[in-house]
């Protein structure tokens, strides 16, 4: 029945759960500008469950993708159990959830990663809305750096009203995750001179502020970090996606 469903449709050499399974990874794809990889992987058995739209679990990996708003992950890992949707939408290369699905997330930034976030528009101007002393701010050549001892090391350019007369910043903390949903910079070293070390505390405090996952979260989803690990080269952040729907647009381009 489930082979003989599937005889007019465009994949019609591919079984009920490839069908599905390529259409939930290219509707996840289709949210980000690009990617290296993409898997995804329905289970179902048996499969004829599929044709009421019921799935056993819903797996996917993405790599090197990046965002609508010039934000790279390295790694997006997504895992789901018991998952119904509207199977007839499937066929138009759409997935429809009947029901809000919470799934195992797992994310890894690089530090190549985070330098380019905090040099991409999207972050810049939202770190150009801090006023100092009165005065805009100008960022330039801001480097992420994850230090032997699992800290972060944040250097920047800034320019206080003259993005010509930049002040050096130049700052080390550690990394945590408050309310699982903020994540903050703790245990701060400042490097540099008091006009420097200024600059850099209320840097801190205005990106503490920003980086509230509410913010970058996309449509109809909500992030929850329960833990993050800082290794070598990167970051890792352990927790939940709520996915109330998938997303038809980006938040934040």
């Amino acid at each position: 029945m489930v082979t003989a469903l599937f005889t007019n449709v465009p994949m019609q050499n591919q079984s009920g759960d490839r069908l599905v399974s390529k259409a939930a990874g290219a509707a996840i794809a289709a949210l980000f500008k690009s990617s290296d990889k993409v898997e995804a992987n329905v289970r179902a058995e048996p499969v004829a469950k599929l044709l009421q739209g019921s799935l056993d679990g819903f797996d996917f990996i993405g790599k090197g993708m990046r965002m609508y708003n010039g934000l790279r992950i390295e790694v997006m890992e997504l895992y789901l159990q018991a998952v119904s949707i509207d199977f007839s939408a499937i066929f138009t290369g759409k997935v429809k959830l009947r029901q809000p699905i919470q799934a195992t997330m797992r994310t890894v930034l690089t530090e190549s990663d985070l330098t380019t976030s905090f040099n991409t528009p999207f972050v810049v101007e939202k770190l150009q809305r801090l006023k100092y002393q009165g005065q805009p701010l100008h960022f330039q050549n801001t480097q992420m750096i994850i230090t032997e001892d699992r800290a972060l090391r944040l250097k920047t350019q800034i320019g206080v009203g003259n993005p010509n007369q930049p002040i050096e910043v130049d700052l080390t903390a550690n990394v945590e995750v408050e309310d699982r949903r903020k994540i903050k910079f703790v245990n701060v070293k400042y490097d540099g001179n008091q006009e420097s070390v200024d600059l850099g505390k209320s840097l801190i405090d205005h990106v503490n502020n920003l980086l509230d996952l509410d913010k970058f979260a996309l449509e109809n989803t909500q992030l929850r970090v329960d833990r993050l690990r800082v290794g070598r080269d990167d970051i890792t952040f352990y927790g939940i996606a709520k996915i109330n729907q998938f997303p038809s647009g980006m938040k934040n381009k």
